[in-house]
C-alpha cells in the first residue's frame, strides 16, 4: 500500500522545466513536507489546450491541489489506493481511471513492516517520483487515489505492496493516453534506494 509520501521544495520548479505544465505553483507553497491521507497536495492532469494540425484536441498537463482519498461512506477510512491489478474491474474505479488519470509528483514513499518499523524509499541520485493515480469528483471537491502494484526486490522484505511508479518519459503518456491504460497497469517499478533509522543507506 501507500499511506504516506512527500515532496520537496524543488519539486514543482523540475517538473515545470521538464513537463508540458501548465504552472500555478506561484501561488502555491510547496515547501518539503509528508503528505497524509486526506491532506491537500499537488496532482498533474490533463488540460485541453487548442488544436492540433490534424485537428485532434492538443493536451497539456496542469497542477491542480487535491485532497487524497475518496470517501467511502459513515464510519469507514479514507479509500487512499486501488490495485492495479483488480482497479478496472470495480466500478467505483473504472470510468474515473479511463477519463480522469493523474500522476503524483512525490521525492520518495513511505512504508511500515510487520514490527511498525518505518523505512523510506526513494529513487537513485533521489530523482522525482511519478505515481500512478487517478481522481473524482465528491461533493464539488476533487479527491485523488493512487495506485498500488505487487512490491518489487527493494520494497518487497517491508511490504508486499507499493504505489504504481512511473518513469519521468511515461507521465504524460499515463495521463493523455487511454490506449496504454493495460500497459501501464501492468507494470512493476524499477529498483529504489531505502532509508531505515539504525541503519546503512543501501542501494537494491
Amino acid at each position: 500500500m501507500c499511506g504516506r509520501y512527500y515532496i520537496s521544495s524543488g519539486l514543482l520548479r523540475r517538473i515545470d522545466a521538464d513537463l508540458p505544465v501548465r504552472s500555478c505553483w506561484e501561488n502555491e507553497e510547496a515547501r518539503k513536507r509528508d503528505v497524509r491521507p486526506s491532506e491537500t497536495a499537488p496532482v498533474l492532469i490533463a488540460a485541453a489546450g487548442g488544436r492540433e494540425k490534424n485537428g485532434a484536441e492538443k493536451k497539456h498537463l496542469q497542477v491542480e491541489w487535491m485532497r487524497w482519498g475518496f470517501p467511502a461512506g459513515a464510519g469507514r477510512n479514507l479509500i487512499i489506493n486501488a490495485r492495479a491489478e483488480s482497479a478496472m474491474e470495480k466500478s467505483m474505479f473504472r470510468d474515473r481511471i479511463r477519463r480522469n488519470r493523474c500522476v503524483i509528483p512525490a521525492a520518495g514513499f513511505y512504508e511500515w513492516n510487520r514490527r511498525k518499523e518505518k523505512s523510506e524509499f526513494f529513487k537513485e541520485n533521489e530523482e522525482d517520483m511519478f505515481l500512478a493515480g487517478f481522481y473524482g469528483e465528491f461533493d464539488g471537491e476533487r479527491r485523488f487515489v493512487i495506485l498500488t502494484t505487487e512490491a518489487n526486490p527493494s520494497v518487497a522484505p517491508v511490504h508486499s505492496r507499493m504505489p504504481l511508479i512511473l518513469e519521468r518519459r511515461d507521465a504524460e503518456s499515463w495521463i493523455c493516453e487511454e490506449s496504454r491504460i493495460a500497459e501501464f497497469l501492468g507494470r512493476i517499478p524499477g529498483l529504489l534506494e531505502k532509508k531505515q533509522e539504525y541503519e546503512q543507506l543501501t542501494l537494491f
